[in-house]
């Protein structure tokens, strides 16, 4: 009997999906919720599973192609699965490597195809031995690392300095949606960015003070983002407007706080929510953002993790930089943006001292949230951080 292989029911955000690449040619043989092919929507890589055990007949819908939910990307022979050839073991090596093969997240598996490396000869640090990005990347580190060690085979072609070769290569379908994204942000809303600066001496002294013991009681290390996510938090319920956005002619305030935090992959900007962030502890903020980070990277985030927030922070400090004017993230209509951490001379009480200052930039829409508001919002951020123990006393 035949079966159709079909696109999964995408969610109503997205329109359509491009078809990656397929994991098996007509004629071989697949097992149920086998990995077939990948589908990489606006926000994140899909894959489709074999609906039953049988035999590939036929590919309908090639690499690079356009494709809408519920639309038959194969045919598939129910109740074919080829036998093995003869008794030899190969055969069931080859089956146990190709079920090793379906255990890689998609961008694992693309790295794997792109620099001609067998899964087999990489150890896994994954849950149940699962091969995770950090492992192929440690790899390939490893694996460059060798000739500077051998000068002997400094002879291997290198791609000079002064080449004027181009490459042509097509932007995924995340970058292209995040390019969208933020040229709307700049042509329909009023954008205007407003800057402080923050002392974090109390926050690093309260990070030395109490690391060891936070990473034993939570199991996970107390940084940055936790204090800045609580502080915006709190800010966000002093001024509702600042959390809300436009819907028409309508304002839509949220009584609520999903913050999105940005993590910068290789294919692209991605901004999972942490829900009900006012409602969390530190240790839960620290585990969702690490959660998030490592789960970003290796292309295993969910849709849904990805839509519905109501305020952005980006942090921009974790790659030097020292100020920036973030860009809005529809429908939200302001952005919270971090940068580094730097000593820089103050005057404190009548005289110069060293201390260690941060940068604070808000982004927002200057249609709904005054530059009174904004600049309050932020002085209030600013308060928080000074201060950590009015995030305590909620003050």
């Amino acid at each position: 009997m035949s079966i159709d292989v079909k696109v999964p029911q995408l969610p109503e955000s997205v329109a359509d999906a491009t078809l990656i690449s397929w994991h098996k040619k007509p004629g071989d043989s697949v097992q149920r919720d086998e990995n077939l092919v990948d589908l990489e929507t606006d926000k994140v890589v899909l894959e489709v599973p074999a609906p039953q055990s049988g035999v590939l007949k036929e590919i309908l819908i090639e690499d690079g192609a356009t494709v809408t939910s519920g639309e038959v990307l194969a045919i598939l022979e129910e109740g074919e699965v080829a036998a093995a050839p003869g008794p030899e073991q190969k055969e069931s090596v080859q089956e146990e490597a190709s079920d090793s093969q379906d255990r890689l997240s998609p961008s694992v598996r693309r790295l794997l195809e792109e620099h001609s490396l067998d899964a087999k000869d990489l150890a896994g640090t994954g849950r149940d031995g699962r091969i995770s990005k950090s492992d192929v990347l440690d790899h390939l580190a490893k694996k460059d690392a060798k000739p500077a060690s051998t000068p002997a085979k400094a002879s291997t072609p290198q791609v000079s300095s002064g080449s004027r070769e181009e490459r042509r290569v097509p932007m995924t379908r995340l970058r292209t949606k995040v390019a969208e994204r933020l040229v709307n942000a700049q042509q329909t809303a009023a954008m205007l960015t407003t800057f402080n600066e923050v002392d974090l001496t109390a926050v690093k002294a309260l990070r030395a003070q109490y690391k060891e013991s936070f990473d034993k009681a939570h199991g996970v290390k107390l940084g940055f983002m936790s204090f800045f996510v609580k502080a915006a938090s709190e800010a966000l319920k002093r001024y509702p407007a600042v959390n809300a956005f436009i819907d028409d002619n309508d304002i839509v305030y949220h009584d609520y706080a999903d913050i999105g935090i940005a993590v910068s992959t290789e294919r692209g900007l991605l901004v999972p929510i942490l829900r009900d962030a006012d409602q969390m502890q530190f240790a839960d903020v620290e585990k969702g953002i690490n959660d998030f980070a490592t789960r970003a990277r290796a292309g295993e985030i969910a849709l849904e993790e990805l839509t519905g927030g109501t305020f952005t922070i980006t942090n921009g400090g974790v790659f030097g930089s020292l100020i920036s004017t973030p860009i809005l993230n529809p429908p939200q209509t302001a952005i919270l943006g971090m940068h580094k951490i730097q000593d820089r001379p103050i005057a404190m009480n009548g005289e110069v001292v060293i201390r260690p200052m941060m940068y604070l930039a808000i982004s927002y829409d200057h249609r709904l949230i005054d530059g009174k508001e904004a600049v309050q919002f932020l002085v209030a951020i600013k308060e928080y951080l000074e201060d950590p123990a009015r995030l305590l006393l909620q003050i």
